[in-house]
């Protein structure tokens, strides 16, 4: 009912500050009260960033002006900004950004004036939990301390990010209640993918039939990847024939096809209904569980065996031709061709999901076995999702216990996380990496090394990689383990405790080729959680370093003999960075959000500042931004994993600026641009790994673009506006960092958002900001020569919708 009445309320209150006039107020009085309970060193620090609370911006003679609606023994209130938005040009270069009096004076009046015997943080995540400060173990002198106090603290987090959740936990004292990933679904086709998905079968049906109608084709189908940028983004070159053109066509069309996106969003306290609980059912039992046999086997293999297939359909080529048998419950699903092994999956995907809705009944033992574990345990924990996330958030503000309970993607076999609203824990970090982890770590590094040794026609011998605490904590260390399989250096464990006891060096012989000199540039969370592993990781660094071996086959070793003398052997053998001692982020945030930056020397300005403290083997967030420019100067790929499908690259500012940063800074420092790897992790058994380039491709045509997604995202009103504003946002924070955005996928989002009358009359009935935003946005692309785009009309448009 509270939120019935917040929805059909005056929501545009909370940020227009005019409107404001008349609310919720601290007095200049009751600050200042708060204000001098504070250790003299933060009230100094306070003022020495901000000046005296007179000065702040959101006081007037009423009082501090605070974002906040008042329901009775209720109150809902937006968290204010962390300064960003006050005076951008003197913050964004600070790691360790204090947050200003309008900041303070918000929870001020939340403790001491509405005396809140309860806060509830809703969203992922807030800043409170990242002010600076120790990492655990707080003191009266940290700021989500200082801020926050002993307020109960019952934080609503995603199940699939423990690491946040865990730095909520640590340094906000947050009980969390967990609640469900979005509904997946499968991209499927639409649109000018749909049209060629058509012509391709018909060329592929009319080959030795009707020579004259392949000709036509031929010409129709490369005419519309071309007009469309298929082309580039299938990965054809130069000098390709046309068979080769079709081939790769038809390979991305059913790569595309099978993508899973999301579908809306997930309501806290309501379970997905209908289609979206069956299509979120198949997608959580499409990866193998626990051991992967009886009722937690893969719901596709289990298929494909009781229907005698013959292959695996989770690691297959989809577009090699089909010549495996046609079972009749298979060909009557679907009037589309059926040539390829994707089509075969596709069979696959719609037979499962007949069943979930228990439409058709399984083919055979295997199936059976799955479905009776969908019954009995899948589909009743989805549909309890509503009725226990909501139990929970009310049992932790009855003051009761919140029962504990894993957190990890669901999606990748972690059913166990399921029912969400629970408080759930991480895991015991000194067994990271798990032998699972490493067993994923080798394989992808190999078929990395590989895959940049067939593109180049070298291997690598420098990269950078970023690892994020939370990702470790959803795989096990995946990103751990691909690193020193890079360095040619394998963990250890202990046989009992399954523990991490130090590592062993593998031989070059054993190796095959050259050691990767390997920089990582970590989160600020990863730093805090993880201390062993990054000590693990410079540790095994510098044994390389040390190793009497060539420079062809070790390049770390000999930059580390060449910079012995000069620099002294710890600062030589740097290799593990990230932001300052109780700092968080990569600090590109600001500059983007802001428009506060030129050219990308601004952007690699900001990541080096940020990023330039050492850390591993004795270093404890050692300022050395000289050694980080160092190592970035010669590094030849930049590298980020992706662990699951339950979110993508252009859903968060953290991909742009640790993955974009990190390019945009190499390229500055080297005048070269690194080749940048997004790999995908989300099925441990078959690791991709894909360009920046061809994953930006991948979201844009499978998600960013697809009505699938624009429908579902509809159904949520002005928070489906801010996604949608949010994709812009992003996809134009990797042009201004990259050269991964093409002019064809800004010309696809545009005509799908903007360039479609219904989707720009959503906009701007649910949310105009956000539409003027994506306006906005789309002009600044255009003024910065990021975007040439292929219509007239386009600058027109964005004149309307702007006013000018």
């Amino acid at each position: 009912a509270l939120m019935d009445q917040i929805l059909a309320g005056p929501t545009n209150w909370l940020t227009d500050r005019a409107a404001r006039k008349g609310g919720a107020r601290l007095s200049l009085t009751d600050y200042r009260a708060f204000h001098d309970d504070l250790p003299w060193g933060m009230r100094q620090a306070l003022e020495d960033r901000w000046g005296p609370p007179e000065d702040d911006p959101f006081l007037d003679e009423d009082g501090f002006a605070l974002s906040v609606l008042t329901f009775g023994q209720v109150v809902v209130g937006i968290q204010p900004a962390r300064g960003y938005n006050i005076d951008p040009t003197e913050t964004y270069h600070s790691p360790d950004l204090i947050p200003p009096h309008n900041y303070l004076a918000f929870y001020a009046w939340l403790r001491k004036k509405f005396d809140a015997h309860a806060i509830v943080h809703m969203g992922k995540h807030g800043n409170l939990e990242w002010l600076p400060g120790k990492a655990v173990a707080l003191s009266e002198e940290c700021w989500p301390e200082t801020v926050f106090g002993p307020t109960p603290h019952i934080y609503p987090f995603i199940v699939n990010d423990p690491g946040e959740g865990t730095q909520a936990k640590r340094r906000a004292q947050a009980v969390i209640v967990d609640h469900l990933t979005p509904p997946l679904t499968r991209a499927e086709t639409y649109g000018p993918l749909r049209d060629l998905e058509v012509l391709v079968d018909e060329y592929y049906q009319a080959a030795g039939v009707d020579a004259r109608r392949i000709d036509y084709l031929q010409d129709q189908i490369l005419s519309l990847m071309a007009a469309t940028g298929m082309d580039a983004d299938a990965g054809v070159k130069e000098g390709d024939d046309t068979d080769s053109r079709l081939q790769k066509l038809d390979a991305y069309l059913c790569d595309l096809k099978e993508s899973q996106i999301r579908d809306g969003l997930h309501v806290f306290g309501q379970a997905p209904e209908g289609r979206l609980a069956r299509d979120l059912t198949v997608a959580l039992t499409r990866a193998p569980r626990g051991q992967g046999d009886g009722g937690d086997a893969s719901i596709l293999r289990a298929l494909a065996e009781d229907l005698g297939l013959g292959f695996d359909p989770l690691d297959t080529d989809m577009a090699a031709p089909w010549q495996g048998t046609r079972p009749e419950v298979l060909e009557t699903l679907t009037k589309d061709a059926w040539r390829s092994h994707g089509d075969t999956v596709e069979r696959l995907e719609l037979l499962a999901a007949e069943m979930v809705a228990s439409e058709t009944a399984p083919p055979g033992p295997a199936s059976q076995a799955v479905m009776d574990q969908i019954s009995s345990r899948v589909a009743p924990a989805v549909a309890g999702t509503g009725r226990s996330e909501m139990a929970g958030l009310l049992t932790a503000l009855g003051g009761q216990f919140v029962a504990p309970g894993p957190s990890g993607a669901p999606t990748r076999g972690r059913l166990d996380v399921l029912p969400t609203g629970r408080n759930f824990f991480s895991l015991d970090s000194r067994a990271l990496p798990t032998r699972a982890a490493w067993s994923l770590g080798w394989k992808s590094a190999s078929l990395l090394v590989e895959r940049h040794l067939q593109d180049h026609g070298d291997w690598p011998r420098n990269m950078a990689l970023t690892a994020w605490g939370t990702s470790n904590m959803r795989t096990g260390g995946d990103d751990i383990a691909q690193a020193l399989a890079l360095m040619g250096v394998k963990p250890t464990w202990d046989e009992m405790s399954g523990r991490v006891t130090g590592f062993e060096v593998i031989p070059a012989t054993a190796l095959g080729r050259p050691r990767v000199d390997v920089v990582l540039r970590i989160s600020g969370f990863f730093r805090d959680a993880f201390p062993a592993q990054v000590d693990l990781m410079a540790k095994a660094a510098r044994a390389v370093m040390e190793l009497a071996e060539p420079p062809s086959d070790n390049p770390a070793a000999a930059r580390f003999r060449a910079e012995r003398e000069s620099l002294g052997a710890a600062q030589a053998a740097h290799r593990v960075f990230g932001s300052k001692p109780g700092a968080y982020g990569a600090g590109l945030q600001a500059l983007i959000d802001e428009k506060i930056w030129t050219d990308k020397a601004d952007l690699a300005e900001a990541f080096l500042t940020w990023g330039g403290y050492a850390y591993g083997a004795g270093a404890e967030g050692t300022p050395d931004r000289d050694g980080l420019e160092r190592r970035l100067t010669v590094v030849e790929a930049v590298v980020q994993n992706q662990d699951n499908r339950e979110h993508d690259l252009l859903d968060s500012d953290d991909y742009y600026q640790f993955e974009g940063g990190l390019s945009a800074t190499v390229e500055t420092l080297s005048g070269q641009a690194p080749e940048v790897y997004h790999n995908d992790h989300s099925r441990p058994e078959r690791p991709v790994i894909r360009t920046l380039s061809e994953e930006i491709a991948r979201v844009v045509r499978a998600r960013a673009a697809n009505p699938k997604w624009i429908d579902g995202v509809k159904r949520h009103g002005y928070k489906g506006a801010f996604e949608i504003a949010a994709t812009v946002d992003y996809l134009f924070a990797f042009s201004a960092t990259t050269s991964a955005v093409q002019n064809h996928h800004f010309d696809a989002v545009y005509a799908a958002y903007l360039g479609d009358e219904e989707t720009r009359e959503f906009l701007a009935e649910a949310n105009a900001p956000a539409l003027r935003e994506i306006a906005e946005r789309f002009q600044e692309a255009i003024d910065r020569g990021l975007w040439a785009p292929r219509l007239n009309s386009v600058g027109e448009q964005l004149c309307d919708l702007l006013g000018r």
